[in-house]
């Protein structure tokens, strides 16, 4: 039997998308019976749309403390026998001591959960995601941020924070990629049309942020779908994040959109976001509703039918206990994971679980600070989640697309794209 150890561990400090500081992960083992090496890397992104329920990114906001934080484990971690990821997560969760990662930080956590799963799959001389589940063959759906706006832009783009693409006609994840890429072209081309004096500007994931409302931006990112999906031979989808807990005034009651200087109330919100589903044969909404009002993400849900994915992301952030709570009154049929929102990979599959025993599809995703690290894109092949949300371009975004069409390559004629329905 294999007796692996962890030999050493070293954290540092490094850039995130936006430039901001973040944490990456470098971890060496070794079997004790062969006395073979092996090592993983892994980098955690950092997220300016955060939901509450978050386990804390860093100690105080301080990249240096965690980086601190995992030097000083490494004399529990250094010699410790592991099988999986989920032995260092538990051992980890133990050494930090709180519910929500405050003293270590769930961005450095995270990173060694994930450096460690790469570097166990590294000795088994298997790709990430084949140690993951052996018999996985299903590549995600890329879902692609074309236009932004809210937290991701500047104060003139539109109020919703992204409007994105999804190629759910495509046969080949090949395919469904560089048709994402033909969308975010056919948009820029369309900006200049909309906008005089678009200069090219984007949003912190690669999309575009011209200076247009809701319901210009929406035309646009539909129309582009429309016409890509003509010229391609296959369907590809307009969806929104409407990031509704950054519009919303606890105070007032109301969701502000302070571009257009509109306020609504809830059921103003639900009716504005079912107009835009009908009338943009929207294919996916994120976080229509504010995090914390389960009964109106269930009525939205329940009106917007099977044809719609209402996403949960700051509602559930990958936590068990809270999808479990949204799925007891069917708050949406669509949960967003991303490992940094809880901390280890171990939580994260159990949160991808839950999610589908409730027949919901999980969207595995990026952060808008984001890395070069490619992990999410094994995670979402190994954990067959059919959706992958990661943006359309920029170098930290097809570090993860890249390595998916690398996937699809060694899969062979056994690839096959996942299901949505």
């Amino acid at each position: 039997m294999t007796e692996v150890q962890i030999e050493d561990i070293k954290a540092r400090k490094i850039l995130d998308s936006r430039g901001n500081p973040t944490i990456e992960v470098d971890v060496e083992l070794v079997d004790l019976n062969s006395s073979k090496t092996s090592s993983g890397r892994a980098a955690a992104p950092s997220g300016a749309s955060r939901g509450v329920h978050e386990v804390v990114a860093f100690p105080n906001q301080d990249v240096d403390a965690s980086v601190k934080g995992i030097e000083e484990a490494v004399s529990e971690l250094e010699g410790f026998h592991l099988s999986s990821f989920s032995d260092v997560d538990e051992k980890m969760r133990e050494l930090d001591g709180t519910d929500n990662l405050r003293n270590l930080g769930g961005n450095a956590v995270v990173a060694l959960s994930m450096a460690v799963a790469k570097a166990l799959a590294n000795m088994g001389g298997v790709p990430l995601f084949k140690n993951l589940k052996e018999e996985a063959y299903q590549l995600p759906y890329p879902l692609g941020n074309v236009l932004g706006g809210g937290e991701h832009a500047g104060s003139t783009a539109p109020d919703i924070q992204e409007f994105l693409s999804l190629p759910v006609g495509a046969d080949s994840f090949e395919e469904a990629v560089f048709g994402n890429a033909m969308v975010h072209k056919r948009v820029d081309e369309m900006a200049e049309e909309k906008d005089e004096f678009f200069t090219g500007g984007k949003s912190d994931e690669g999309a575009w942020a011209p200076n247009l409302s809701d319901e210009e931006a929406l035309e646009v990112v539909a129309k582009a779908c429309d016409e890509v999906s003509e010229e391609l031979g296959f369907e590809i989808r307009a969806g929104l994040d409407v990031a509704a807990s950054e519009l919303y005034d606890s105070e007032k009651g109301k969701y502000i959109y302070g571009r257009e200087g509109k306020e609504l109330d809830t059921g103003d919100q639900i009716d504005l976001i079912l107009d835009y589903i009908d009338e943009y044969n929207l294919i996916y909404v994120e976080d229509p509703i504010q995090e914390e009002d389960y009964d109106a993400f269930s009525q939205i849900t329940e009106e917007a039918g099977d044809d719609c994915l209402i996403c949960g992301d700051d509602l559930f952030v990958t936590n068990v206990s809270r999808i479990e709570q949204g799925m007891e009154v069917d708050a949406s049929n669509s949960v967003l994971i991303k490992p940094n929102q809880i901390g280890t990979l171990n939580a994260t599959k159990k949160a991808v679980d839950m999610t589908k025993e409730n027949d919901c599809v999980p969207v595995i995703s990026h952060r808008s600070g984001e890395t070069t690290d490619e992990t999410i894109a094994h995670l979402a092949v190994g954990w067959e989640c059919p959706i992958i949300k990661t943006g359309a371009v920029g170098g930290e975004r097809i570090a993860k697309l890249n390595e998916l069409i690398r996937i699809e390559e060694l899969l062979e004629d056994k690839a096959e794209m996942g299901e949505i329905n």
